[in-house]
């Protein structure tokens, strides 16, 4: 039995035609512990978090977590978000380890996307399709690992609050942001760390922005999956913008779940694509 597993800032929790599992982040309050799974009530996790003025976090699924995921299964493929950024890729491999303890003939590797929300859903989407072509498992893994050198993301951001609280980018790029109202746009560099790269005001403008940007990473028309916080019009909008462009391109919207809600607040887009 073959099955994928993602942890939860990929964002979806089954797929379609594959054995998939997510294995949930968790979002920690000093009174409160959030599980991003299918239950998790965005809207109020959002509206509690606004309300709190101390220190935030989240946590990486543990190994048991993980090795609940695996079922029995004997050949499993893990896709995590960055290692730059998150114990999420050293969980899984300790995971991992465990688990061919028990089960010494399993295959199991684990892919570190070096990016999250929708650049690992599409990793996702790629070892399901690889699966589906009756690959054997170590071209199924070569194969995916080169993909992800041909994946991109690039995000806009609205506030930078919670990330900022959690040291992935400076306190006072993050308070310039929240005072001048801006939307920054972002990208996951080579090494999985989060780069801003340009400055905007509004969405329009914002999601002009992240068009321009993803051409100019050489984007020809292939995959997009946009996902957003509370942020429908705007991811829209982009869709629009990229089908009036390449009219025949694979783009799918979609709401962020917890994780990626949480890092990237509200009114945020982020866009993974595939590159030439």
């Amino acid at each position: 039995m073959t099955k994928i597993i993602a942890d939860s800032s990929c964002d979806i929790f089954q797929m379609e035609g594959a054995d998939f599992a997510a294995a949930p982040m968790l979002i920690c309050t000093d009174g409160k512990t959030y599980t991003d799974d299918k239950d998790l009530n965005i809207t109020e996790m959002l509206d509690h978090l606004a309300s709190l003025k101390e220190k935030t976090g989240t946590s990486c699924p543990s190994p048991d977590s993980w090795l609940r995921a695996f079922g029995e299964a004997d050949t499993i493929f893990i896709a995590t978000l960055t290692s730059a950024l998150s114990g999420t890729f050293h969980s899984a491999q300790v995971a991992r380890e465990l688990y061919l303890q028990t089960h010494p003939h399993a295959k199991i590797h684990v892919f570190d996307s070096r990016s999250t929300g929708p650049e690992l859903l599409l990793l996702v989407e790629k070892l399901a399709e690889l699966a589906k072509q009756g690959l054997d498992f170590s071209q199924i893994c070569q194969k995916a690992e080169s993909y992800l050198q041909k994946t991109r993301l690039i995000c806009s951001l609205s506030s930078l609050h919670n990330m900022a609280q959690n040291g992935r980018v400076s306190k006072v790029l993050a308070k310039a942001v929240g005072i001048l109202g801006l939307r920054i746009i972002i990208t996951a560099s080579p090494e999985g760390t989060l780069e801003p790269i340009e400055k905007s005001r509004g969405d329009k403008k914002a999601m002009d922005s992240m068009l321009q940007q993803m051409i100019k990473a050489g984007y020809s028309g292939g995959k997009v999956r946009i996902n957003h916080t509370e942020n429908p019009s705007a991811a829209t909008s982009l869709r629009e913008k990229i089908l009036s462009k390449f009219p025949h391109a694979d783009v799918l919207c979609y709401a962020a779940r917890g994780l990626c809600s949480y890092y990237a607040e509200r009114g945020s887009v982020m866009m993974g694509f595939e590159t030439a």
